[in-house]
């Protein structure tokens, strides 16, 4: 299981999400909050629970791959 942050950022009022899963809902709300401020069309955020395996991980602020790479 992971959290996957998702966003609406158009007049769809549709949620949409990329292929980033954290393995926290708390990393989870800290990215997609995060990614609220830099991008100015979003109108809405949520975190879900998803099957899918964790792909990234919050350390001090970062966004890193599960290899330690920044994204």
């Amino acid at each position: 299981m992971s959290f996957k942050p998702e966003v609406i950022a158009d007049h769809t009022g549709m949620f949409f999400g990329n292929g980033l899963r954290f393995a926290t809902h708390n990393e989870a709300q800290v990215y997609v909050a995060d990614l609220a401020l830099r991008w100015t069309a979003v109108r809405d955020t949520r975190v879900v629970e998803s099957d899918d395996p964790v792909t990234h991980r919050m350390v001090a602020g970062r966004v890193l791959d599960l290899n330690g790479e920044i994204l």
